[in-house]
This record gives structure tokens, C-alpha cells and sequence, in this order.
């Protein structure tokens, strides 16, 4: 009873509504259970959640004569409820993360191995890409590993020029017969390694949605940059979607591709979007981003 501010010896000969005035929730409850009503549920007082029943309590006649009731605080334990579904999810997540972003390093370490091993001559660039495959697993896991646990990895944000990551990325993905095309020089204040995560990305849901010969733009505008591509584009009611844990349009597609995407730039402080490019394809406009290689009057 402490916990409304009440007193047991301040219960004596007063009724259940003078006691439960200033609580119209009990009151309502009560009398509910007075009009022969079973009542199991929660309520919140004083930032404490508890556990409540009120069952009538009727003479051998059936008329009903009072209510009985129970309470317990479940405060601590509803508090370890929602920490184990935050985990949870987070795991599953993590699962998603791992599975989906080791792919482009470990098939292009796997593809160099293999034309090392096959070759007649020693080409030491093969295992050049491969040692670099690996760093980029390793990187990946350690950020994933910090995010799991964290909720969010730890960034550290320096002076990336988009250019270059954009070029080096592009080599990490299977691209075929696709092209990029970096139309900008222009320095973004990031964490270097999820900007290669989400350039990554960027690029391989491009050549899945719009096949191995489309041109993949980027460039940039006056609030940041944009990733556009030549492919069939993306409906606009499906603009929101696509960034979803889990959605995909293709049955091979694991959709976690553009929701780890979101997660970025929302840990970043950016914001995307999606329209139509120049092309007819889709073009993703990152915004709010600065630009490190700006003067103040320019920025």
C-alpha cells in the first residue's frame, strides 16, 4: 500500500472509493467487478507496474456482496521482459547483418584463391585482394560484434574522400558487365569503415534489382550526395518499404541490404530518400551531410 501512499492503519472503516479517489482506473475496476465482472489486468502507479485481479464476491443466493482483490508490483520483472525482446531482436538482426555483409569480401577472396591456385604463373596482386578481403571480414565483424552488444557501433568520424571509397568499394562487389561512374571529389565527414558498408551495399542492391550491365551513379548536390542507377527504378509506395528489415522483391534477397543502409545514415544524422534519376532508374539522395572540404561561408 506504500506504494499509492497509503497507510493500512488509514484503510479502517473507509470505502474502497474514498480510499481510490484520486485513482478513477481502481474505482472504474471495482466497480465492474461489483457489476459480477472477473478482472484480470495492469496498471501503472507511481511509475510501478502491477499485476491486478479483482473477483466479486457473491452469497450462496448469487447476489454479490463485495469484491475480493489481488496486486503485485511486476515492475523489475516487465523491465527484464523488454530487455530480453530488445536482445533478442538485436540478435536477429545481428544474424542478418553478419550473413548478408561478409558475402561481397568472402567471394572475392574465394574468386582470387581460386585464380592463384589455378594460375601457371605468380601473380601476387591475387593475394593482395585477398589479404584485403579478409582485413574488410575482420573490420566487419568487429564493428557487428560491438553492435550487437552495444546496439550501435562506436564511429569515429574523419574526412572521407567519396571518390576513392566509391572506386574501392565498387571492387569488393560482383559487378560483371555493370559501370560506375563518380561524378564528385567532394570529402564527407564519416565513419570510414560503415561508409564502405553502406557504399557496398548501395552498390549490389543496385546490379540485383537492375541487372549486370546498368550504370551506377554518384554524384553529388548542394545538402550531400546521390547514388543513382539506369535500372527499372523502384514504385513510389514501395520508396518507404525498401529500407525495412527483411523486405525484399526478390526470393533470393535476404532485405536486410538497404535496412543496414537506413541504419547508417541514421546514425550518421542523415537522411535518404529515394526518387527517379535521370535515367528512369532509382537514385537515393543523402542529405544533411557535411561536407569536409567546405569553407564555413560554404557550408
Amino acid at each position: 500500500m506504500e506504494s499509492i501512499g497509503i497507510k493500512p492503519n488509514q484503510l479502517v472503516g473507509t470505502s474502497v472509493f474514498d480510499v481510490y479517489s484520486s485513482r478513477p482506473e481502481i474505482c472504474e475496476l471495482v466497480t465492474r467487478s461489483l457489476d459480477g465482472e472477473s478482472i484480470e489486468t495492469t496498471l501503472k502507479i507511481n511509475n510501478e507496474i502491477f499485476e491486478v485481479w479483482y473477483e466479486p464476491i457473491r452469497e450462496p443466493s448469487g447476489n454479490i456482496r463485495g469484491v475480493t482483490g489481488l496486486a503485485y508490483e511486476v515492475t523489475e520483472s516487465r523491465r527484464r521482459e523488454k530487455e530480453l525482446e530488445r536482445q533478442t531482436k538485436r540478435l536477429e538482426e545481428f544474424a542478418g547483418v553478419v550473413s548478408h555483409d561478409l558475402r561481397s569480401p568472402l567471394t572475392v577472396a574465394m574468386g582470387n584463391l581460386h585464380l592463384a591456385q589455378h594460375s601457371s604463373e605468380h601473380k601476387p596482386e591475387l593475394l593482395e585482394e585477398v589479404d584485403q578481403a579478409h582485413l574488410r571480414m575482420r573490420a566487419l565483424i568487429d564493428d557487428l560484434l560491438v553492435y550487437a552488444r552495444n546496439g550501435k557501433a562506436v564511429l569515429s568520424f574523419e574526412p572521407v574522400a567519396l571518390d576513392e571509397v566509391a572506386n574501392m568499394c565498387w571492387r569488393t562487389v560482383s559487378t560483371d558487365d555493370a559501370t560506375l561512374c563518380v561524378e564528385t571529389d567532394i570529402h564527407i565527414n564519416a565513419d570510414y569503415s560503415r561508409m564502405e558498408q553502406l557504399l557496398e551495399n548501395m552498390f549490389r542492391n543496385a546490379i540485383e534489382h537492375g541487372g549486370n550491365s546498368i550504370t551506377v551513379t554518384v554524384g553529388e548536390h548542394d545538402d550531400g550526395f546521390y547514388i543513382a542507377d539506369s535500372g527499372p527504378g523502384i514504385v513510389e509506395k514501395n520508396r518507404e518499404k525498401v529500407f525495412e528489415n527483411g523486405y525484399s522483391t526478390r526470393r533470393s534477397g535476404t532485405g536486410f541490404g538497404l535496412a543496414i543502409v537506413k541504419q547508417i545514415v541514421d546514425a550518421f544524422g542523415w537522411e535518404v530518400s529515394i526518387t527517379e534519376s535521370e535515367t528512369g532508374g532509382a537514385q537515393f539522395n543523402f542529405s544533411k551531410v557535411k561536407h569536409s572540404n567546405l569553407s564555413e561561408e560554404q557550408r
